[in-house]
């Protein structure tokens, strides 16, 4: 790595003008100890000014335009694709929404220089500066199980028994982790060369952590780093019924591929037998994921909207 590190951001957008803007805003503060060498905006055929904006940012911006909507993973490797890697130590992967405090980004770049190290996740904050919780834990069908029964945000602060940790105490310390938020990942370029291109398949969400568990199956490591913060204004997941759904569309569609058949038909039964008991319950989202975990074939791959 050289001394003073070299490092390009990739914005992935999709109507994200109300955004991006203060994205933009925060890079130079938040690259100070590293040189920001370019700055790439991959647009997914927004229908807002995300593009007049990114031209008329401070920071000078490259915009590649993707001329449809055609997912995170599309826009990033279009991004990547658009950067000289010779010129480059490594490609920090962000959301729009996110906001970049100073000199957060050299902590992420120290933590490369570890043995092995090849992707670096930040500690997500809220706005109001209260933890977003964004590390995983490795997807099991004991933890869809336990999730199922009561819920991700509760199986994440007993034990390990969740997937989603939860705990604050967990986020306290550095170290190596199964796969996080894809809201903001430094990549080393050495591992962008070894792991490849980022899934295409999923479009929306699971791509990050399809990209973290075939990095770990090449030996690279994920690393937390707490030192290193980013605000995170968060995505429409949690309230918007059908990206919940593709979200869990998605984490069996991975599940599958990577466990096999058995194996992927018994998590899907225990990720819609539990929204099945919520949607029985009035929860209108649930309602929403149980209608498109019931009828797969066209959703496993559309985006909504």
């Amino acid at each position: 790595m050289r001394e003073i590190p070299r490092v390009a951001v990739v914005i992935v957008t999709y109507n994200s003008g109300d955004v991006l803007a203060g994205c933009l805003a925060s890079l130079p503060e938040g690259a100070r100890g590293v040189e920001l060498a370019e700055v790439v905006v991959a647009d997914n055929a927004s229908k807002d000014d995300c593009v007049a904006l990114a031209a008329a940012a401070e920071v000078p911006v490259t915009v590649v335009q993707l001329g449809r909507n055609a997912g995170y993973a599309a826009a990033i490797n279009a991004g990547i694709a658009a950067l000289d890697l010779d010129e480059l130590d490594a490609v920090y992967v962000l959301n729009p929404d996110c906001r970049l405090p100073p000199k957060s980004i050299a902590p992420l770049v120290r933590a490369l220089e570890r043995p092995g190290v090849g992707v670096t996740v930040p500690k997500m904050v809220n706005p109001d500066g209260s933890l977003q919780p964004s590390l995983r834990r490795m997807p099991t069908i004991g933890r869809a199980a336990i999730e199922a029964i009561i819920g991700g945000s509760l199986a994440g602060r007993i034990g390990r028994l969740g997937e989603l940790i939860t705990d604050p105490r967990e986020y306290e310390n550095a170290g190596p982790v199964v796969w996080a938020t894809g809201a903001a990942m430094l990549i080393s370029v050495p591992a962008i060369r070894a792991i490849g291109p980022w899934d295409e398949s999923f479009l929306l969400y699971s791509e990050e952590t399809e990209f973290a568990l075939r990095a770990a199956d090449l030996g690279w490591t994920h690393w937390y780093e707490p030192e290193a913060l980013i605000e995170h204004i968060g995505g429409d997941s949690g309230v918007n019924p059908a990206l919940a759904a593709l979200l869990l569309v998605n984490k069996v569609k991975l599940f599958r591929r990577r466990r096999g058949w058995l194996a992927g038909a018994v998590y899907y039964l225990v990720v819609l037998l539990g929204e099945s008991v919520r949607a029985l319950a009035g929860r209108k989202i649930s309602k929403t994921s149980v209608t498109w975990l019931l009828r797969p074939s066209r959703r496993w791959t559309v985006l909504p909207g």
